[in-house]
């Protein structure tokens, strides 16, 4: 067994990769009755309900780069907006006698496993201490509460993982989705900050120090189980809000102390009390990738144009309370080169919404499979993230395939193209032969090949993981490029959605890339959606609706 903590992580994805072969080790069949609770509650915790307060603060999505006219200072009905527009329900469907939830921050399966923490002192309206964010009622359940600490106010949001709910269904893969997800739930949380006109940074702790500054390493709090690996939440990331009349948060060994003299109240809910399978590589990989949680590299932003405000008039809370993962796309519609141009380009790490939330150098490049974009030929893409991956990442694409042998910038073949995306064609290839290629390598799965475009994600896994915990950033930056390719598709008119089960290796062939060097860690895609109309859309939050 490898015995250093980069070995472990390296191992892990490889031995969780799927194949044509045979797909990752995972439960052979799910039970929906038994599906894992999706909200976790504090019993006997003091609740406060956030006010809906989200439209007092919309403003349009093409100007979420800049400040709003007026200064918006944190208080109860601004932190309801933001924790809303993060990780608040965006509505509920109903397709006969079943009845689920969908949130602002999207999830592998739709099955949710990150848990928000709110940590202040100060706030009007808001007590002290250490809350947990209830999506389901909108509302802060009060863990610790502390007398409020002279001086300005201060804020911060806490993210962890129930990893069961994930590997429940996704088996050993799960571990994957999870830090998926937090890079998602980091998306969210800063698009909704920009609508305030707030930003959100990542807080260096280590992972010991995070987990007790939330309250995770209080193991009798937690119901008792033979099961308690159901239980457990993984400590993920600290936010830091910067906004006006905000001071930056203490440092988490500080807020660790403060909170020893805090009464803590509430007992969390059961998650799963009867789980059919264990999978010991997840809590591995977990233990692994926990070094040095406190030593996050600070992100580098290459000189770009700034990206110019996106053309729709739509709000910006509008867009983020709509967003869907779309489940069919038509083949029979086309994007607009125009908006395709545009989200390669809002890809592009700047320091603006949401990149200042990444906790690392971008190590993140997508491979395009373009499909029916206007005035663009059919074939296979490279979008370079970074100039150094402009250099290096084309010179290690060898494909044995004579096709490949032609590959120029789109921008010396289309004047419409920036000079700056730095945008490759590699091959270009017929729409049969494109989509064959698109659904096979996403396990078979359409929606990679009836869309307008779909992509995988190349990830730098040997840098990022010379360094363990360099593992789950790579990661995380995925969701987070994913984010923003979710709410540019829903500002464009068209859908995204998240693709996980990809065929890993197969894809590297494709692209002629070998060794471990580069990795596929995520795929996605965009499209015009069919709408299934037999399924019924409700309000998030009917219990606070207004009656007649």
């Amino acid at each position: 067994m490898p015995d250093k903590l980069q070995d472990i992580v390296r191992a892990y994805h490889a031995r969780t990769k799927h194949r044509f072969e045979a797909y990752a080790e995972g439960p052979g069949q799910l039970d929906w009755d038994a599906q894992p609770a999706a909200f976790r509650h504090y019993a006997g915790a003091p609740l406060l309900e956030l006010p809906l307060a989200a439209d007092r603060f919309e403003r349009s999505y093409g100007q979420l780069e800049k400040k709003p006219k007026i200064e918006i200072s944190p208080d109860l009905a601004s932190l309801g907006a933001l924790l809303e527009l993060s990780f608040g329900l965006s509505a509920w469907k109903t397709w006969g006698p079943s009845r689920w939830a969908l949130r602002c921050n999207p999830s592998s399966g739709n099955l949710h496993p990150v848990e928000a923490y709110v940590l202040s002192d100060g706030l009007p309206g808001v007590g002290g201490g250490l809350q947990h964010y209830d999506p389901e009622d909108h509302a802060l359940e009060g863990r610790a509460l502390s007398e409020p600490v002279p001086g300005a106010p201060w804020l911060a949001i806490g993210l962890s993982s129930v990893m069961w709910r994930e590997a429940w269904k996704y088996g050993e893969r799960a571990f994957r989705y999870c830090q998926l997800d937090v890079g998602h739930a980091a998306g969210a949380l800063a698009y909704a900050a920009a609508l305030l006109g707030w930003e959100v940074v990542p807080v260096g702790a280590t992972a010991d120090t995070l987990s007790h500054c939330l309250g995770l390493d209080r193991l009798d709090d937690f119901p008792p189980s033979r099961y308690a690996f159901t239980e457990t939440e993984e400590p993920e990331i600290l936010f830091a809000v910067r906004a006006p009349g905000l001071r930056p948060p203490p440092a988490a060994e500080a807020l660790a102390a403060w909170l020893d003299g805090a009464t803590w109240q509430g007992a969390p809910s059961r998650i799963d009390p009867s789980p059919g399978y264990l999978w010991p590589a997840i809590d591995q990989v977990a233990t692994a990738s926990r070094e040095a949680v406190d030593s996050a590299e600070t992100p580098v932003f290459a000189p770009l144009p700034p990206l110019a405000p996106h053309p729709t008039s739509a709000g910006a809370a509008a867009i983020i309370r709509q967003r869907r993962s779309g489940q069919r796309f038509d083949p029979k519609c086309t994007l607009p080169k125009a908006a395709f141009y545009r989200m390669l380009d809002a890809v592009l790490p700047r320091p603006q919404v949401p990149w200042p939330a990444q906790e690392s150098v971008s190590r993140i490049h997508l491979l395009l499979f373009v499909l029916r974009v206007d005035g663009l030929p059919s074939g296979l893409y490279l979008l370079p993230r970074t100039p150094a991956a402009a250099r290096e990442l084309p010179a290690a694409l060898a494909p044995a395939d004579d096709r490949f042998a032609n590959r120029r910038p789109v921008a010396d073949i289309d004047p419409e193209c920036p000079a700056h995306l730095g945008l490759i064609c590699l091959a270009e290839l017929g729409l049969q032969e494109m989509q064959r290629i698109a659904r096979s390598l996403s396990c078979h799965q359409d929606i990679a090949a009836t869309s307008a475009f779909s992509l995988g994600m190349l990830g730098e896994l040997e840098e990022a993981t010379l360094n363990a915990h360099g593992y789950r950033t790579l990661l995380r930056e995925a969701g987070l490029v994913g984010q923003v390719l979710y709410l540019e598709a829903e500002a464009a008119g068209v859908r995204g959605t998240g693709i996980g089960c990809f065929f890993d290796d197969p894809v590297h062939q494709l692209a002629g890339l070998a060794g471990p060097r580069y990795q596929s860690v995520y795929h996605f895609t965009v499209g015009t959606p069919i709408t299934d109309a037999r399924i019924e859309t409700g309000p998030p939050y009917p219990q606070r609706q207004e009656k007649p």
